[in-house]
C-alpha cells in the first residue's frame, strides 16, 4: 500500500487549498502565558504567492513553525496539502515535512566547501533516488533559478544573492507543494534582495505555492497577497493585484 504522504492526493482533495488553518491556537506556558496564535484562520491556494507580515513578537515565527509542521497547534485545524496534521504520527509528520514542504531561511545554511550542485542534490537525500538521479535533478533546478553556470562553485565563490538562489534550489529540488521563505532577503543587500524577490515571482508564475514570512513591509508590498499578523491574530488579508 502506498504511503499516504507520497501517494497522489485523492480526487476529493485536488481542489482544496495547500494550507488550511481554522481557529488555530498556540499558547506557550509562562506567567502570564504567551498567546502566540489566537484563533488564526488562513487559507493559501495552490499557486499563490503570499506575504505573512508582522513585527517581532507578532506570532509570525510561530505561524511559520505551524505551517512547516515544526510545531503542533494546541487546538484548531491545521491541514497541509490535504493532510490533517493532528492525525499524523510523528513519523508521518516528518515525511510530510520532508516531501511536501521546502524551506528557505535568512541564513543560507550552505555547507562550506561543498559545490552548489551537491548542496542542491542533498535536498533529495531522503528521497530514495540514486546519486546520479539526484544530481541530474539538482542540475535542472539550478538552471531553473539561473545558476546553471555556477553548479561547481562553492559558497565562498558565490555572492550572497547567488547563495540564496542555491538555497532556494535546494528547497525546490524535491518539488514541494509549499515553499516557506523566512526573511529570505534579510541577509542581502538591496540589489541582491530584489533579485531573490524577482526569483520568487518567477517561481510563482510557474505555479509554485509560496509563503514569504517577513517583518519588512517593503518586501511585502512586492507580493500580490499580504496577510498581516499582530498579537497572534490575523489583522488583515489583502490582495493588492500587483504583478
Amino acid at each position: 500500500m502506498a504511503d499516504p504522504i507520497t501517494a497522489p492526493a485523492p480526487p476529493d482533495l485536488e481542489d482544496r487549498p495547500v494550507v488550511e488553518l481554522e481557529d488555530v491556537h498556540r499558547v506557550y506556558p509562562g506567567t502570564p502565558p504567551v498567546r502566540a496564535l489566537d484563533g488564526v484562520r488562513l487559507r493559501i491556494g495552490a499557486g499563490e504567492l503570499v506575504g505573512i507580515v508582522g513585527p517581532s513578537g507578532s506570532g509570525k515565527s510561530t505561524l511559520l513553525n505551524i505551517l512547516g509542521t515544526l510545531d503542533r497547534a494546541d487546538s484548531g485545524l491545521v491541514r497541509i496539502d490535504g493532510h490533517d496534521v493532528d492525525r499524523l504520527s510523528d513519523r508521518r509528520l516528518s515525511a510530510l515535512r520532508g516531501r511536501r514542504i521546502g524551506f528557505v531561511f535568512q541564513q543560507f545554511f550552505l555547507p562550506p566547501g561543498v559545490p552548489a550542485l551537491d548542496s542542491v542534490a542533498d535536498g533529495l537525500l531522503y528521497s530514495g533516488a540514486p546519486p546520479e538521479r539526484r544530481r541530474e535533478r539538482a542540475r535542472r533546478t539550478l538552471e531553473r533559478v539561473g545558476l546553471a553556470d555556477r553548479a561547481h562553485h562553492r559558497p565562498h565563490e558565490l555572492s550572497g544573492g547567488q547563495q540564496q538562489r542555491v538555497a532556494v534550489a535546494r528547497a525546490l529540488v524535491g518539488e514541494p507543494s509549499l515553499l516557506l521563505a523566512d526573511e529570505p532577503t534579510g541577509a542581502l543587500d538591496s540589489a541582491s534582495g530584489a533579485g531573490v524577490i524577482e526569483l520568487l515571482h518567477e517561481l510563482h508564475r510557474a505555479g509554485t505555492t509560496i509563503a514569504v514570512i517577513t517583518h519588512d513591509r517593503n518586501v511585502a508590498e512586492e507580493l500580490p497577497r499580504q496577510v498581516h499578523i499582530l498579537d497572534g491574530r490575523i489583522e488583515s488579508d489583502e490582495r493588492v493585484g500587483r504583478r
